[in-house]
């Protein structure tokens, strides 16, 4: 089978560079689709901006071709179960959604264009051809699995709904990746909840449960703990103090700290997690370091980044190689009971989520001492003091913002240039 690949052009906001070269499970997001898809693909064409775009030899080759956009995210579950339906029917057909199907409608499409209503139907930019690209398709329906997992036990007054914050969890997850809150999304709901949920229905086989029993009895490590849900590297240091629960991954060369607590996470290569950490439900990439006392809730932080002592963030978005300062929090509720609002195409737009953190992009550096409020951002290239004018972060911060060009000389300095 070969490949096309279909490229999205759009930088996000606050990273200024397109999804693709962003990280889901710590991978960016084009060599997480070629990892997918390598079991099925041998052959790659050259991206193009359109199907419109394919040379003439290449749409006249009579070859079993899937094509699919860059932005999209997509986990194995997925993309087997939309292969194996489209060969089944053995005509050229288009990924599509049940109007009520529950992932796609809470999660998958605030925010984005990507997955759009054609009729009876959602579809996306994800095709399959089994002799070459035509231009009559069909629908194909694929059933996300998506059942309502809670993650939050609060008040009612402030859930609203009985006390319980809840997210639609796919076993088969699918999102168009055209905002930083779709990153939030493919990491964590679509991608770490996803994990633990096909677990979970991995357990109801007596089989599968009775495996990991007698394996947990034989390293004497209670069952969530035990090697078939914590998967270790090589050379990796943790301390016997720490707690790990799995699912979760750990990378080479790693060090984990003296009572830290590490459950259902990704953790990249070369990681150095410091003493007393808490890191729950989150995708720290490759090259992090949290120095000690870092809490970590439903996070996600990218490669070569810092974060210092003391600091929390709650359902945030890290870019690479960004420092943040001790002492910094990150605030994920709205205390005023308001609806969460983020900025989407220049204008101000409605979540529909009742908590979420804010998103630091690439190369930024932090102070101590700030406060930032929920679903606020830092544009890439930005340093921030934390100042009597400046130590509550309320509205989103551009790179013109930035404190290093307050300088008393009067000089500028220029923003890189993404990707590098």
């Amino acid at each position: 089978m070969r490949k096309i690949i279909v490229r999205d052009q759009r930088k996000l906001t606050p990273f200024n560079e397109p999804a693709r070269e962003l990280r889901v499970l710590n991978k960016p997001l084009w060599l997480h689709q070629r990892d997918v898809l390598a079991r099925y693909c041998k052959r790659e064409l050259a991206p193009v901006d359109s199907l419109d775009g394919l040379r003439d030899e290449d749409r006249a080759e009579r070859v079993e071709t899937i094509v699919c956009r860059d932005n999209l995210f997509f986990d194995q579950s997925f993309i087997d179960q939309f292969i194996a339906d489209a060969q089944r029917l053995g005509k050229a057909c288009r990924v599509a959604f049940n109007p009520d199907d529950r992932a796609i409608l809470h999660h998958a499409l605030q925010l984005q264009r990507g997955i759009r209503r054609e009729g009876n139907y959602f579809v996306a930019d994800l095709w399959y051809f089994p002799y070459g690209v035509e231009e009559n398709v069909r629908p194909l329906l694929v059933d996300t699995l998506a059942h309502e997992h809670g993650y939050y036990r609060v008040p009612s007054y402030m859930a609203n709904e009985k006390g319980d914050l809840t997210y639609w969890v796919p076993q088969r997850a699918f999102a168009s990746i055209e905002h930083w809150v779709h990153l939030y999304v493919a990491n964590c709901i679509f991608g770490l909840f996803a994990r633990g949920a096909r677990m979970e229905t991995s357990l109801e086989r007596p089989s599968t449960k009775l495996s990991i029993l007698f394996r947990a009895m034989w390293e004497r490590k209670q069952v969530l703990r035990s090697s078939p849900l914590v998967q270790v590297g090589k050379n990796t240091i943790i301390d016997p103090s720490a707690v790990i629960h799995g699912p979760t991954t750990i990378g080479d060369n790693c060090t984990v700290g003296a009572g830290t607590v590490i459950d259902n996470c990704v953790i990249g290569n070369g990681v150095n997690i410091g003493q007393g950490c808490q890191v729950m439900l989150s995708v720290v990439c490759d090259r992090t370091f949290l120095p000690f006392n870092v809490a970590l809730f439903m996070t996600t932080i990218m490669e070569n980044s810092i974060v210092a002592q003391n600091t929390c963030l709650q359902m945030c978005v890290l870019g690479r190689d960004t420092f943040i300062g001790a002492n910094n929090v990150f605030t994920d509720y709205n205390l005023m009971a308001k609806p969460i609002k983020v900025l989407q195409r220049d204008q101000i737009v409605e979540t529909d989520m009742p908590v979420l953190g804010g998103c630091v992009g690439h190369n930024c550096r932090l102070g101590s001492g700030l406060v930032v409020y929920p679903a606020r951002t830092v544009e890439s290239d930005t340093i921030l003091f934390a100042s009597k004018e400046r130590r509550i972060i309320d509205k989103n911060v551009a790179y013109e913002e930035s404190d290093h060009l307050k300088l008393k000389d009067g000089a500028k300095l220029h923003r890189r240039d993404y990707p590098r």
